[in-house]
């Protein structure tokens, strides 16, 4: 268990871990110690490597812990690599032997541990290497991403380390931080969640771009949708496309991703690799046809199941085939995503797909982040609530925002009820969160 903040020596303690043949499984040094706990007892780890504030966190309840042979704090680990001599690593794992077991949940229910290959891990580098055009002249800026996510432990450290390149990890939250980092270390490659974009082209709306970003040939977005009228005014302010890259933790790759020189289908998420399947099947698994909105499947690059549940790895692999809840289309070759199934708004008997709301509020010009959910409505089912954030300085009314709807959208999909907030709820990885939109007044 890798207990760490995103410093330098986490990605070296995780190839030690993979070259022994090892198995890591990578924690949030901020979860709580009953989180913690429901992780550990999961997948019972012999050895536990974390920042020594959270060993003597867990200190009360270690001697509990029985299945932990070993506690290795961070002082420790350094005098183990100044003392001592490296040695011939005698194991040498296969392909297909698990090298990493990673959690999306915590104390509500059981965690699901994603188990993950060497293999797996190796073709989601790959495809995105390749999709990158990833080069050892490459300078990849690590920020806001936590390495214990798989976005950041694939997309920026084992691409990196796989073509030779560099990684310049710049601490803290500080858009102005990091643009200074760019134009210090000649950064070429940026890689963030759409919260963190949100965040530069706040500070573009201000003027506070002060640094040179000349040197940046890429900017990459996944983890969640980003609007098209948000990657607009991303060009129009720094010069490039976003890169949008699609996929999952249990399928940890991009099996879509757009052009390098932003030519494509508006609104679509890019196009599907090759090295991969894709495909988008009703509710039997039938595959359907172009355009029509289905769940997303994927192949060629999944997880090995669920740790320790199979019944939870039977409902979602299947043949191969990994379902992702996701609800979306194809057309030409191009992912369009319409959002989760469960988030899909019944309104009277009609499909409410929340992207294509939250697709006209991003393009009302007074809002800055936008996210629509569906919440109990006596007569139709479900009624539709949009809870957005506005640009600083700027006012709006609940009427305004809806007749703007009104004026884009079919009625049945305007929202009954507009919620006005200074910023929406973030998951750790920078998603916005809807669960606790649902219930808010």
């Amino acid at each position: 268990a890798i207990v760490l903040p995103d410093i330098p020596e986490f990605p070296v303690i995780f190839f030690g871990v993979v070259k022994a043949s090892g198995i890591a499984v990578r924690q949030n040094p901020r979860a709580s110690i009953k989180e913690l706990a429901s992780f550990f007892d999961d997948c019972e780890p012999k050895v536990l490597l974390a920042d020594s504030s959270v060993i003597e966190a867990l200190h009360p309840i270690l001697p509990k812990l029985k299945y932990i042979k070993h506690v290795i704090d961070l002082s420790s680990y350094r005098q183990i690599l100044a003392t001592t001599s490296s040695q011939r690593v005698e194991m040498e794992p296969e392909p297909g032997d698990t090298v990493d077991i990673a959690y999306t949940s915590g104390t509500t229910g059981r965690p699901k541990g994603i188990v993950l290959s060497h293999q797996t891990l190796i073709t989601g580098a790959t495809v995105a290497i390749n999709a990158f055009e990833q080069s050892d002249k490459d300078i990849v800026m690590h920020f806001a991403l936590p390495l214990y996510h798989m976005f950041a432990l694939l997309l920026v450290v084992l691409t990196s380390v796989y073509r030779g390149g560099t990684i310049v990890m710049v601490p803290g939250l500080s858009i102005g931080d990091l643009f200074k980092a760019v134009e210090k270390e000649r950064g070429t490659i940026f890689l963030g969640v759409p919260s963190i974009y949100a965040l530069a082209l706040d500070m573009a709306d201000r003027g506070e771009i002060k640094n040179d970003l000349s040197s940046l040939r890429l900017y990459v977005s996944a983890g969640a949708p980003l609007s098209p009228e948000s990657k607009k005014r991303f060009k129009e302010y720094y010069g490039l496309d976003i890169v949008d890259v699609y996929g999952a933790t249990e399928a940890p790759t991009g099996y879509s991703i757009s052009s390098l020189d932003g030519t494509g289908k508006p609104g679509a998420t890019g196009k599907l690799r090759p090295e991969v399947e894709l495909k988008i099947v009703d509710e039997n698994g039938r595959e359907l046809p172009p355009n029509e909105p289905g769940e997303i499947i994927l192949k060629g690059c999944v997880m090995n199941g669920y740790h320790n549940s199979p019944e939870a790895t039977a409902e979602v692999l299947k043949d191969g085939w990994f379902y992702t809840g996701d609800i979306g289309r194809v057309d030409d070759g191009y992912l369009f995503i319409m959002g989760r199934k469960k988030d899909m708004i019944i309104v009277g008997g009609h499909n409410v797909y929340p992207v294509d709301v939250e697709g006209v509020l991003y393009q009302h010009p007074k809002v800055v982040e936008a996210a629509v959910v569906g919440i109990p409505d006596k007569l139709r089912g479900e009624a539709i609530r949009a809870v957005v954030s506005l640009r600083k300085g700027e006012v709006a009314t609940e009427k305004e925002i809806k007749q703007f709807c009104r004026e884009h959208l079919t009625d049945y999909k305007v929202p009954r009820e507009v919620i006005f907030v200074d910023s929406l709820p973030k998951t750790a990885t920078g998603k916005i969160d809807k669960k606790p939109l649902r219930n808010s007044q």
